[in-house]
């Protein structure tokens, strides 16, 4: 719990301030929301990929691949192997052009 000072300054948990990125001089917004107030934390402007070049942009799907890879694996490894949705489904990609249709 955070403590008001009595310049009326509050104090952040550490805890939070790393979570949410809040450094010293950040400014924060304070919304009232019902019955409780909302403090709203600074949003970082994030690197976009317009401001990426081709090899960058490249360069993070390639680790974003490689991220999906292992995570799939491990679930291998945990047992639960990959199903065929249609096997699980009971029909097939193709049922969904002609499902429905007068033939």
């Amino acid at each position: 719990m955070a403590k008001v000072t009595s310049k009326l300054q509050l104090t952040i948990p550490k805890t939070i301030a790393v979570e949410y990125n809040i450094r010293p001089g950040d400014e924060v917004d304070f919304e009232a929301a019902g019955g409780i107030i909302r403090m709203v934390p600074p949003r970082r402007q994030m690197r976009t990929d317009r401001n990426n070049s081709l090899g960058e942009r490249l360069k993070l799907f390639d680790r974003a691949t490689k991220r999906q890879q292992r995570r799939e694996g491990a679930r291998n490894l945990m047992g639960k192997a990959p199903r065929k949705q249609s096997v699980a489904r009971g029909w097939k990609r193709e049922d969904l052009y002609t499902r429905g249709r007068p033939h």
